[in-house]
């Protein structure tokens, strides 16, 4: 085995998990350059919210996707389980509105890429 492609390949995959998140969570809170994250919410999670309006839900959103992201940084094993654990989060939502399946698709994926960096800084760590 070469350390050095599995040390260049976790180093990859962490800094990609830390940082798309935070980018990501970013536009939700502050930007919505990305798309208009409103329509990504399924009808049966915007008719339960109670107290909050579509912008707060989104704002949240995007600031347990910063934490997420800062949590790979630091803590990738750990953090990598939280990106899996909200992908599965998104894959439901979207599941709900029986659309967006590709992006439903790019989601598995994204989780899939989440679990090897998961079980890679698990064999780094051991």
């Amino acid at each position: 085995m070469n350390n050095a492609k599995v040390m260049h390949t976790w180093l990859l995959l962490k800094s990609t998990y830390a940082l798309v998140p935070v980018l990501l969570g970013l536009d939700k809170c502050f930007l919505g350059m990305i798309v208009n994250w409103a329509k990504y919410v399924s009808p049966l999670i915007a008719e339960n919210m109670q107290l909050l309006a579509l912008p707060q839900f989104l704002m949240i959103v995007g600031i347990i996707e910063i934490i997420a992201g800062i949590a790979v940084w630091f803590y990738p094993r750990l953090g990598a389980y939280v990106i899996i654990a909200w992908m599965g989060l998104i894959i439901l939502n979207l599941a709900t509105m029986n659309t967006y399946y590709d992006i439903i698709a790019r989601d598995i994926v994204i989780a899939i890429g989440a679990l090897a960096l998961a079980w890679l800084s698990e064999a780094i760590e051991a």
